[in-house]
C-alpha cells in the first residue's frame, strides 16, 4: 500500500534573515521528488509566528502497518455497532446484488 502522507516542518521567527535563508534551502534540498511543497506564515501576535512549509512523501512502512491495525479495529467497531444495532430495530441490513454502495433494509 503505497500512500503519500503531509509532512510539516516549522521554523520559528527568531532567526537572522541569513539564518532563515540558509534553513529555507536545505529544507528545499531535502524534499522528495514531487512533494507539492508550501510555505504559509501561520500564528499571531499572542502566540508568536512561525514560518509552515508542507509537502507530501510517500508513507513509511512503520506508517502503513500502523495505519493497518486502526483501520482493522475501527472496521470490527463498526461491525459491531451495527449487527447491535440491528439486533435492536429487529432488521437486517444487506447489500442489494447488482447495485455497489447501496444497502437494502428489510424488516
Amino acid at each position: 500500500m503505497s500512500r503519500r502522507v503531509k509532512e510539516f516542518v516549522e521554523i520559528s521567527d527568531h532567526q537572522s534573515l541569513d539564518d532563515l535563508i540558509g534553513q529555507l534551502t536545505a529544507v528545499r534540498d531535502q524534499l522528495p521528488e514531487n512533494a507539492e511543497a508550501e510555505l504559509r506564515l501561520r500564528g499571531d501576535e499572542i502566540f508568536g509566528r512561525r514560518i509552515t512549509i508542507t509537502y507530501f512523501r510517500e508513507q513509511t512502512e512503520e506508517e502503513a502497518e500502523r495505519e493497518r491495525r486502526y483501520i482493522e479495529a475501527q472496521r470490527e467497531a463498526k461491525q459491531q455497532e451495527l449487527e447491535r444495532l440491528q439486533a435492536e430495530l429487529g432488521m437486517v441490513c444487506y447489500q442489494a446484488p447488482g447495485k455497489r454502495g447501496t444497502l437494502r433494509i428489510v424488516a
